[in-house]
C-alpha cells in the first residue's frame, strides 16, 4: 500500500512535470535543458516533442547501462516505461495548452514563469515520491557515480551541454537558433531552485503521506511530532508531569561574535563538572560527512545570502543520494547534538542547539549579547584588529550567523522568546555565570 501510494504521488508529479515542460515550451522563449535537444528535432522534423523526448530518453538509458555496466540494476529499466508515459504526457498537455499563444514578449515571460514554478513543483513531487528517477538525472547519477564527480556540477554541466548540442543542431538543420532562447537559460536557473522552496516549505508533507505499517507505534508519534516541528526524545530525565521541575543536564549557549560565549561557557563548563562542546563538534561532524574538519569548520553556520545558497545549491534537488554541503553538515551537526545531549552533563555552544534541543526539559537555553562597541573592543583586544576592522567582522559574522539560524529554523536568531535566558554579557563574565548557576540551582 505504502509503495502504491509512492508511485501514484510520482506519476502526478510526472503528468505535472510535463505540463511545466509544456507551458515553457509554449511560452516559445525555449525550453527546458533536459527537452532542448527533443525541442529542436521537432521543429526539424515531422514528429512531436514527446517523440522525441522517449527517443531521446532512451538514449539516456542505454548510455547509462554502457556506463554502468554491471551496477546497471533491474530498477533501472524502471526508466523505460516512466519515458514512454512522460513523452505521452507531454504531447497530451502540449494539446491541452492549446490556447497558450503569447503575442507579445511580456506574455511570454510570464508564461515562461509560470511554467518553472509548475515544473518545479513537478520534480518536488518526484523527489518527494522517492520511487524513480527520470533519465536525465539518473543519467548524471550514473556519471557522477562512476567517476567520482560532484553531483551537482555534473548536473551543470549535463545540463550545459545539452543547450550547447541542441544549439549547434539547431543551427545545422535551420541555419539560425531556434528552440534555444534565454527562456532555457532562465530555466536552468530557477526550476531545480524552486523545486529546492518547495522542499523546504512542505517539509511535513512526507512525513504526513508516507507512514509504513511496519513502524512501531513510537515511532510513528516521533514522525508525527517531527512533521509538526517537534521532536519526542527517550531520556529518563524527562518527567511525566510537564509542571514537575526536571534538572538541566544540558545547557545551549547561542551567542553574538565578540560577546565572549565561548569563554564564559567554557569557564561555566569547569566549574559545573561539564563536558564543553564546541570544536569537538566540528571534528565528530566531519567524521560522519567524510568532509574534512577545515571544510566543515568553513561552511558551517556560514550561509551569506540564503536567496543565492538556494541557486547554487539548486542541483541537488535531483540527487537522491547526495544533498548540499552545508545542508548535510546542518543535519549531522544536529546528530552529533542530539547524541551529546542524551548524555547529559554538558554545555554546548552554537550551531543552532537550541533549535534542535527545543523540547527537551533538562535543557537550559542561552542566549549571550552585548553592545557593539563593547564587543569591537573585546575583538580588538582578542585578535589585535583595528576598530574598523573588527566592527567589520562584528557585523560580518553576526549576519552570517542570523542568516543561517534563520534559514535552517525558519525563526529569528536571538529572539527572547527562543530561550530561557537571554544575558548581556557586558555586566562581566562573572555575573554571567552566577545569573546561569543560579537558574541551575532553581531546577534542582
Amino acid at each position: 500500500m505504502e509503495k502504491l501510494k509512492r508511485y501514484i504521488v510520482f506519476l502526478i508529479g510526472l503528468f505535472i512535470n510535463s505540463l511545466g515542460v509544456s507551458l515553457i515550451t509554449k511560452a516559445d522563449l525555449g525550453t527546458s535543458p533536459i527537452s532542448s535537444i527533443p525541442y529542436v528535432l521537432s521543429l526539424n522534423f515531422p514528429f512531436t516533442l514527446g517523440q522525441f523526448t522517449i527517443a531521446f530518453s532512451l538514449l539516456l538509458i542505454l548510455i547509462q547501462l554502457v556506463i554502468l555496466r554491471r551496477n546497471f540494476k533491474a530498477e533501472h529499466l524502471l526508466q523505460i516505461p516512466i519515458s514512454i508515459l512522460f513523452g505521452y504526457f507531454i504531447d497530451l498537455t502540449m494539446v491541452m495548452l492549446f490556447f497558450v499563444d503569447p503575442q507579445t514578449y511580456l506574455s511570454s515571460v510570464v508564461y515562461l514563469l509560470i511554467g518553472c514554478v509548475i515544473l518545479g513543483f513537478g520534480v518536488y513531487t518526484e523527489v518527494l515520491a522517492d520511487v524513480a528517477m527520470l533519465p536525465g538525472e539518473s543519467f548524471v547519477r550514473a556519471v557522477s557515480s562512476t567517476w567520482k564527480t560532484e553531483f551537482g556540477s555534473t548536473k551543470v554541466a549535463f545540463d550545459v551541454s545539452l543547450a550547447v548540442i541542441a544549439a549547434v543542431l539547431s543551427l545545422l538543420f535551420a541555419h539560425r537558433l531556434d528552440g534555444v532562447r534565454e527562456g532555457t537559460i532562465i530555466a536552468a536557473l530557477l526550476v531545480g531552485f524552486i523545486a529546492r522552496l518547495f522542499g523546504r516549505r512542505l517539509a511535513f508533507l512526507g512525513p504526513r503521506l508516507f507512514r509504513t505499517n511496519e513502524k512501531s507505534s513510537d515511532e510513528q508519534t516521533a514522525a508525527a511530532s517531527a512533521s509538526e516541528g517537534t521532536s519526542v526524545s527517550d531520556n529518563s530525565s524527562f518527567s511525566a508531569d510537564d509542571k514537575a521541575p526536571v534538572p538541566y543536564k544540558v545547557i545551549v549557549i547561542g551567542r553574538q561574535y565578540g560577546s565572549g560565549g565561548h569563554d564564559i561557557g567554557k569557564e561555566l563548563a569547569e566549574k559545573l563538572g561539564f563536558a564543553f562542546y564546541d570544536n569537538e563538534i566540528i571534528q565528530m561532524t566531519a567524521g560522519s560527512t567524510g568532509y574534512t574538519p577545515k571544510f566543515v569548520q568553513e561552511h558551517e553556520e556560514n550561509i551569506t545570502n540564503s536567496f543565492l545558497y538556494d541557486l547554487v545549491s539548486q542541483m541537488y534537488i535531483y540527487s537522491d543520494t547526495r544533498e548540499a554541503p552545508r545542508d548535510a553538515i546542518f543535519e549531522s551537526e544536529g546528530e552529533v547534538i542530539h547524541s551529546l545531549a542524551d548524555q547529559g552533563n554538558c554545555v554546548i555552544l552554537g550551531r543552532c542547539a537550541d533549535y534542535f534541543l527545543r523540547d527537551r526539559q533538562d535543557c537550559l537555553k542561552i542566549y549571550l549579547h552585548a553592545p557593539e562597541d563593547y564587543r569591537v573592543k573585546r575583538i580588538m583586544d582578542t585578535e589585535d584588529l583595528s576598530e574598523e576592522d573588527a566592527r567589520r567582522k562584528v557585523r560580518r559574522m553576526d549576519r552570517r550567523r542570523s542568516d543561517n539560524y534563520h534559514y535552517y529554523t525558519r525563526r529569528i536568531w536571538g529572539h527572547s522568546g527562543n530561550y530561557d535566558l537571554t544575558i548581556d554579557t557586558g555586566i562581566g563574565a562573572e555575573a554571567v555565570e552566577e545569573i546561569i548557576r543560579r537558574t541551575l540551582e532553581l531546577k534542582q
